[in-house]
């Protein structure tokens, strides 16, 4: 189906959504549908959660120890990798990993401009030079066919974003990287258990970053994050630097930084970790009925996954060009949504300095303007998904 944006954001358009609210379902007239609920996840390994944490206070080994490593382990194997290094953060997964290939003033890697901030600022915070690259419009991820063109003696690395739980297509990204001679930093800080022709996120490049913030699909109690890889000469580095770069103890081979990943957060990942297939299936579950509901309504373009995917639906993000009214319209009905991103990097006041200008990236520009992320979370039911298509259908009916 052809959608003609264009013509379509200047005036409201007759409604062609001819999927009408499902009348064998009874919703009430109003349902309180949060984007994300935490407490119901809690609520359920509350008692595998306690005494996890209740060990680690007691051993009073806070910082490293056996919970960090065992984390670590399991994390690599579960994304197909011989090497996890636990970090403080997603951002600092970035960061850590740009410093441990040596990637800083002078260099320069490509990256998207339609992403959260952290994937451009870590490479600002090292030192070198973000290089956007227009994405594709109808899986958010950065285009693969424009990377060649951004290519200069400069370039030191690839950073494609695997987008709300979506990865980017690897296949012709490797092929640029290895014809250059690049390094590749999947920022898989939104979907760790995605898979690209079967192969996990992060498990591609030279080095995957992931992230535990609690709002992840493996969401820590904060923040945390971790680097995986095969490579075994640059996990022993990556270990090193996020320990200030100290190695042995008081002696340092290179500056690194305070990057540890907490002990309790390695605990509390570790219940957590257990679960996240079947959340990951519950995810993609509630995609599909959303996707089957919407899926006759013009005014709206729903996820896109590439026949080469597997999602894990972080975010389930839909397109219309009237996103602000029925973002409104949504939160009247107490349902909650989330612009995933009102402004493109390039456009934002701190990159101004790397001379973009609007127009410059217009997928990634329409993609600002447009998107909406709806609650998929995996305790989400089947009630409230069908309350939420109800309410959209209604908008535009």
């Amino acid at each position: 189906m052809v959608h003609h944006w264009g013509q379509m954001a200047g005036r409201r358009q007759e409604s062609q959504c001819v999927n009408m609210p499902d009348k064998t379902v009874a919703s009430p007239v109003t349902m309180k549908v949060p984007l994300l609920d935490l407490k119901s996840q809690y609520a359920a390994l509350r008692g595998e959660i306690l005494p996890a944490l209740e060990a680690v206070l007691e051993s009073q080994q806070l910082i490293g120890g056996p919970a960090v490593a065992r984390l670590e382990a399991a994390v690599a194997a579960y994304c197909g990798c011989a090497y996890g290094v636990g970090v403080s953060s997603g951002t600092d997964a970035l960061l850590c990993a740009l410093m441990g290939l040596d990637i800083g003033p002078g260099a320069e890697v490509i990256t998207t401009p339609y992403t959260f901030f952290a994937t451009a600022g870590s490479i600002m915070r090292a030192g070198a030079r973000p290089v956007f690259v227009d994405i594709d419009l109808a899986t958010f991820n950065i285009d693969p066919d424009r990377i060649s063109a951004a290519v200069t003696s400069r370039t030191r690395a690839i950073m494609p974003v695997h987008l709300f739980g979506q990865m980017a297509e690897m296949d012709p990204i490797m092929a640029v990287a290895d014809r250059h001679g690049l390094a590749v930093i999947e920022d898989a800080a939104q979907s760790i258990g995605a898979r690209y022709k079967g192969r996990p996120s992060g498990s591609i490049g030279t080095v995957g970053a992931l992230s535990f913030f609690p709002t992840k699909n493996l969401g820590g109690a904060g923040d945390g994050g971790m680097m995986v890889t095969a490579n075994a000469s640059l996990a022993h580095r990556l270990a090193i630097l996020r320990n200030h770069g100290m190695e042995p103890k008081y002696h340092y081979q290179w500056i690194g930084g305070n990057f540890r990943l907490d002990t309790l957060q390695a605990a509390y990942l570790l219940v957590k970790l257990q679960h996240l297939d079947e959340w990951s299936a519950r995810r993609r579950a509630n995609g599909d009925l959303y996707r089957q509901r919407l899926a006759g309504c013009d005014e709206i373009i729903c996820p896109h996954i590439s026949p080469a995917n597997q999602t894990i639906f972080n975010q389930f993000v839909i397109r219309s060009p009237q996103r602000d009214g029925l973002k409104a319209h949504l939160a009247a009905h107490g349902i909650g949504t989330e612009i995933y991103y009102p402004l493109s990097l390039h456009e934002q006041p701190c990159f101004k300095s790397l001379g973009y200008r609007r127009g410059d990236f217009p997928n990634s520009e329409l993609a600002a303007a447009q998107a909406l992320a709806l609650p998929i979370y995996p305790e989400l039911s089947a009630q409230q998904i069908h309350y939420v298509a109800d309410t959209i259908l209604a908008f535009f009916s």
